[in-house]
């Protein structure tokens, strides 16, 4: 039988890595995107030799348009049945000092990308029968009422990112639920925290005063166990499930106002 394939974004490294890494220990073929040539090339072969997937070098730069599109014709053309948007980089700095081409890129790759890559899948998976979309956010998602300084990164855009993916996962979720044909295609949006990859040494931070931090391949792990599980956000840290659904319940509390025609009393 033929080995299903998955593409994975942001391959050369990190949580990237990890992801081809196990999808090719329990069976899949892969194309592994990314920038770095040199390092998808070893990785290509190296999971050739141990685990005889065919692996397929996708070089593109998601941070332009040439490449977030050319990555779109990409994932078109393939057979699918599994695909992880996971490139990113962090870019922090107070909004204010944001070089704007930085802001473009970090919107290039953790916004149009996504969106292009996904609306690129999903169709051919629909026709299928079957099929998966990982994208990996950030537990920065949630956190736009916590303070910057000490604690977290000056985050405005990377944060408000991760939060389009969030709330674009929900919703593509939801609308798949309703089409025919889909009812085995699945998308999840995994909420990492604090990963143990060369993420944080790129953004220049000194690690060793950093608390503990999670393995990618414990991310993996959880992210691929949600998705078989069916849930569509994924937060790998979190022991109570119950505490992602308050979030939710707390977001529909809050839209349900918009059915209110009147003024609410604190602002007359």
């Amino acid at each position: 039988m033929a080995r299903p394939l998955a593409l994975v974004t942001g391959a050369s490294a990190g949580i990237g890595q990890a992801f081809a890494e196990r999808l090719a220990r329990d069976g899949h073929d892969l194309i592994i995107v990314a920038r770095r040539r040199d390092r998808l090339e070893t990785l290509a072969r190296r999971l050739g030799e141990e685990h005889h997937a065919d692996v397929q070098v996708y070089v593109a730069d998601l941070a332009t348009p040439a490449g977030v599109d050319a990555l779109a014709e990409r994932v078109a053309a393939a057979p699918l049945a599994l695909l992880v948007n996971n490139a990113g980089f962090g870019g922090y700095r107070p909004f204010i000092e944001l070089d704007p081409a930085v802001a473009d890129g970090l919107l290039s790759i953790h916004v149009r990308a996504v969106v292009q890559a996904t609306r690129a899948a999903l169709p051919g998976m629909v026709e299928r029968g079957g099929g998966g979309i990982i994208n990996v956010a950030s537990l920065l998602s949630l956190s736009g009422t916590a303070p910057s300084g000490q604690f977290l990164p000056f985050r405005a855009v990377y944060a408000a990112s991760k939060a389009f993916l969030l709330a674009f996962s929900q919703i593509v979720a939801g609308e798949l639920a309703l089409t025919p044909g889909a009812e085995n295609v699945r998308v999840q949006v995994c909420l990492p925290g604090i990963v143990k990859t060369e993420f944080h040494e790129v953004q220049g931070w000194d690690t060793s005063k950093m608390p503990p931090r999670m393995s990618a391949e414990d991310v993996v792990q959880a992210s691929l166990s949600a998705l078989a599980k069916g849930e569509v956000v994924c937060a790998p840290a979190v022991e109570d499930a119950a505490a992602i659904e308050k979030v939710g319940e707390a977001q529909r509390a809050v839209l349900g106002s918009a059915r209110m025609p009147t003024l609410a009393d604190r602002y007359r």
